[in-house]
């Protein structure tokens, strides 16, 4: 009987090692999170410490039963915590029951009354006196709540609290519709944020060409400036103001004549007037020509060989009834319109003569190159010293209409001054050529001097 009790003993505390063990075991894979200090358990805390916030109705679900989630396991927490209060008893009560058995089988010499003095210090007083039946039911105990925590475990087991964007679709607890919405909703996210990557990567592109298009403006329109101001100085440190200067042409080459930079828009009327001064023979040659693409004598004033002046429109002629070549400074203005091709020549302030049909109805055309000295066989080019200008000349002004008999009056007496609207006599847009120069001229100073 003894060695039967002393193998029950041994039984259980066998099952009760084993259980207490079991207990260390499955009760150790419940820490499973690290929760920041002052945080509430019930909150979800990504790898960084962070809040997970949501602004979805799927993120607001997903977030909802993840907390349902941590409220049940705080509940089956605080019900294994009971347990294993239970657990750490019940092993209390067998190391006793072991004690007890060892005394029994080392003291067999004690009596009945020991016996029972032991059997009064047993708490147990819910166990049966039968140790067999003892040692099945606490087994069966042992069994039933290894069970429980291991089918709470496989439950309840939460998956990493890494809760960054590829370990969200793997929660395991989460049902399948969730994960696809979370799933589809990620793969939107994402779409989203490569399209403004791409989207902020082009502005940035268009910005640098736009900066540099400015820059390069901006120098260019610096440098323009810069060039301006030259020419400016330049002309300061020549002439008194920009427009009292003449161009000499003291040669009948066809290499000597002067440029103006402007060219002419379309125009359907014009005047011309400037001061010539020549003496050449025979004829005084060519003050001035305009020529365009496909039309080189779109505006000519010549006088060469035994010829009178001669207006030339679009290779049209007409004859001036002008005389300049007495070495004189002479005021010329030349006024034409396309209705009807009239035309009027001025000389010193007074209309010479008039007349029409100088190719009527046909306007001038823009986008051509005047020349100063010399008449163009192509545009810009191909001279012929025979036709060339020899003397000097300023005042060079041209307007896209016909100006009144009153206003070439002031102009040639001097009592006016009023440039042209579409090209205006000034130093800047006056380039020389092959010995042609430039020299300070205050003309009607001049011409009251030669008077």
């Amino acid at each position: 009987m003894s060695g039967m009790l002393v193998l029950a003993i041994g039984l259980l505390h066998l099952v009760g090692g084993s259980a207490a063990q079991s207990q260390d075991a499955t009760g150790s894979r419940f820490v499973c999170n690290a929760i920041p200090p002052g945080a509430e358990p019930g909150c979800g805390y990504g790898s960084t410490g962070n809040r997970v916030q949501s602004s979805t109705p799927v993120e607001d679900e997903l977030r909802n039963t993840i907390i349902q989630l941590r409220e049940t396991i705080l509940q089956q927490k605080e019900t294994i915590v009971s347990q294993q209060g239970t657990i750490k008893e019940l092993n209390s009560k067998l190391a006793r029951c072991e004690a007890a058995a060892d005394e029994s089988t080392q003291g067999k010499s004690r009596g009945q009354g020991s016996r029972r003095k032991e059997y009064g210090k047993n708490t147990m007083g819910d166990l049966p006196r039968d140790p067999g039946e003892t040692i099945d039911q606490l087994g069966k105990t042992m069994q039933s709540l290894k069970g429980r925590l291991e089918n709470l475990e496989q439950s309840l087991r939460l998956p990493s609290t890494n809760l960054s964007a590829a370990g969200v679709s793997a929660l395991a607890p989460l049902p399948p519709e969730l994960r696809e919405l979370l799933r589809q909703r990620l793969g939107a996210l994402e779409t989203q944020l490569l399209r403004k990557v791409a989207e902020l990567e082009e502005e940035k592109s268009q910005l640098y060409n736009e900066t540099a298009a400015h820059r390069q403006r901006t120098e260019s329109a610096l440098n323009s400036l810069l060039e301006r101001i030259t020419e400016l100085e330049k002309s300061n440190n020549a002439f008194k103001s920009p427009e009292d200067f003449k161009v000499s042409l003291p040669l009948r080459t066809n290499y000597l004549y002067g440029r103006i930079k402007k060219s002419l828009p379309e125009m359907y009327a014009f005047t011309v007037c400037m001061w010539l001064k020549s003496s050449a023979s025979p004829g005084i040659g060519t003050p001035f020509s305009y020529g365009v693409p496909g039309q080189a004598n779109e505006i000519v004033l010549i006088e060469w060989g035994n010829n009178p002046i001669e207006l030339l429109v679009n290779d049209k002629v007409a004859q001036l009834p002008l005389s300049i070549s007495d070495g004189r400074w002479h005021h010329i203005c030349i006024t034409w319109t396309t209705r009807d091709g009239f035309w009027e020549a001025y000389q010193d302030g007074e209309r010479l003569g008039t007349g029409d049909n100088l190719a009527p109805w046909h306007p001038i055309k823009p986008g051509g190159v005047i020349i100063l000295g010399q008449e163009q066989d192509i545009v810009g080019g191909r001279f012929d010293a025979t036709q060339a200008f020899v003397g000097e000349l300023s005042q060079f002004n041209i307007w896209d209409r016909v100006l009144r008999p009153v206003d070439i009056m002031g102009l040639a007496n001097c009592s006016a001054y009023m440039p042209g609207n579409v090209v205006p006599w000034i130093d800047a847009n006056v380039e020389v050529f092959g010995g042609a120069s430039k020299a300070a001229l205050e003309i009607c100073e001049d011409r009251a001097f030669d008077s």
